[in-house]
């Protein structure tokens, strides 16, 4: 008889980390997405300003990735506008995405 009492790991993380609202999220997703795709991902920089009309999100690359954070007909520069309008209509605000 072959008998075997193994246990799964456990897989829950806990978290310790302190709650983010939708803003925080949106630019570090923004950040997390441009420095994946350019060459030199320490001078992406993402500020972010909050107004009246929701959240601006600037983001800045060196001169060198801008193409690359832009895209062909500017398809990977409209798809994180997408991504960030959706985080912010689930927050119940707007999101607009600068690229500088």
């Amino acid at each position: 008889m072959n008998e075997t009492n193994a246990t799964e790991p456990n897989t829950e993380e806990t978290r310790t980390e302190e709650p983010n609202t939708e803003e925080t999220n949106m630019k570090a997703l923004v950040e997390y997405i441009a420095k994946s795709i350019v060459n030199l991902p320490d001078e992406v920089v993402v500020t972010e300003e909050t107004d009246e009309q929701g959240v601006m999100l600037k983001l800045q690359v060196a001169d060198e990735d801008k193409g690359r954070v832009i895209g062909k007909q500017g398809r990977i520069a409209e798809a994180m506008r997408t991504l960030i309008r959706v985080k912010a209509a689930k927050a119940g605000t707007r999101a607009t995405l600068e690229i500088t």
